[in-house]
């Protein structure tokens, strides 16, 4: 027992002072303005977003960004009033003719749901002979905060940047948020550390779907969405394929910009992390049982070994506080209590348990499900 509690605790010093600072909360400085403004072009592929659409355009056309934003809408295939609310807020707001609704066309086989709306809203909404620079994708449950377009545009542009992304603040309310969500953004820093990200001359690729600006040049590069378009993890696949051969990316953390998506339930939580928990893993179930002994030996072995006695448990308890104190500027910037970060193996055996449901479902012919589509990948 004393090997598992200092193998652990070694990794807990790794993690802390050789993973590229992950912890770290670092908003960064703001980037220089550029000497021109370009024109930018926003895409929201969306499916059933009746409660999230209204606010998402209206904070899009709140933006203080010096060129107005027009905003190509992808109806991919609503059953709900998402497009009536959609020209709604535009009327409201006399932005009717920043407004243009594409009707997704039927999914073709080899392509995931997202990534076929996003392709339509490129090809079908922003012509090549369009002045827009970039493209923003957003999803449909987006509040952007007023200067999230001009601060993205600044990145891109000072750092030369193909795609610039923010990981918006998610809602953190109920229960079942408190424990959970905090957690999903520690947990894709550690996947997806910023700074090698950020870094041009490391391979590591990451992004956040819910606001990406990709420059329009990046994705003729790279041959279209259609490079991606099995893709379950849209946007690091995306990041993936622009930052190949060495071309800049960056990602971030926004204090402005929310998601208005609310989980009130665990089981709302657990679903959204299954959806792509065993795509990470590569359907792999070799990788599949590393990863349960790894999140046993990491995460659940510290509180656990204090049951024994003597340096055993004074080991376990020194990688229990380690992982507290990594996780404590996460709880911090959601401004959460501090008492939340012990139960962080809690939280690790819940997103244990979506990562076999992932599995299972892959397995079974239901990967990938989303609002009533279920897409397994073809490997």
């Amino acid at each position: 027992m004393l090997g598992m509690a200092m193998l652990s605790l070694a990794i807990w010093l790794w993690l802390w002072l050789g993973h590229a600072a992950f912890w770290k909360i670092d908003l960064g400085d703001a980037p220089p303005e550029p000497h021109v403004w370009p024109e930018v072009v926003a895409v929201i592929p969306a499916r059933d977003e009746e409660e999230g659409i209204a606010e998402t355009l209206r904070s899009l056309w709140s933006q203080d960004y010096p060129t107005p934003i027009r905003v190509v809408l992808v109806d991919d295939h609503c059953e709900d009033r998402t497009v009536k609310f959609a020209r709604e807020t535009a009327a409201a707001m006399g932005r009717a003719q920043s407004l243009e609704v594409i009707p997704a066309e039927a999914l073709p086989i080899g392509w995931t749901g997202k990534v076929w709306a996003m392709n339509q809203g490129v090809t079908r909404g922003v012509p090549a002979d369009d002045p827009a620079r970039y493209i923003l994708f957003s999803d449909a449950d987006i509040s952007h905060g007023a200067s999230s377009v001009r601060e993205l545009v600044c990145r891109a542009e000072a750092d030369d940047c193909d795609l610039a992304s923010f990981m918006v603040r998610l809602q953190c309310e109920s229960f079942a948020e408190r424990l959970m969500i905090p957690a999903f953004v520690f947990f894709f820093k550690m996947l997806y550390p910023f700074r090698k990200v950020n870094d041009s001359t490391d391979s590591l690729a990451g992004a956040a779907g819910g606001t990406m600006l990709a420059r329009r040049t990046a994705l003729e590069r790279i041959g279209g969405l259609a490079s991606i378009r099995n893709e379950l993890i849209d946007d690091c696949g995306l990041a993936r394929e622009i930052k190949r051969g060495g071309h800049r990316i960056w990602l971030g953390l926004s204090e402005t910009s929310i998601s208005t998506r609310r989980y009130g339930r665990f089981s709302e939580i657990l679903h959204t992390i299954a959806r792509t928990a065993y795509t990470q893993l590569g359907y792999n179930p070799l990788r599949l049982l590393g990863c349960v002994f790894g999140l046993t030996l990491v995460y659940l072995a510290p509180p656990l070994l204090l049951l024994a006695s003597g340096r055993t448990a004074l080991t376990a308890a020194l990688a229990w506080l380690i992982m507290a104190s990594l996780y404590a500027p996460m709880v911090r910037f959601y401004r959460q209590s501090q008492l939340w970060t012990l139960l962080l193996p809690v939280t690790a055996v819940l997103y244990l348990v979506a990562t076999v449901l992932s599995a299972w479902r892959h397995h079974m012919g239901k990967g990938g499900q989303w609002k009533g589509r279920s897409q397994t990948h073809p490997r």
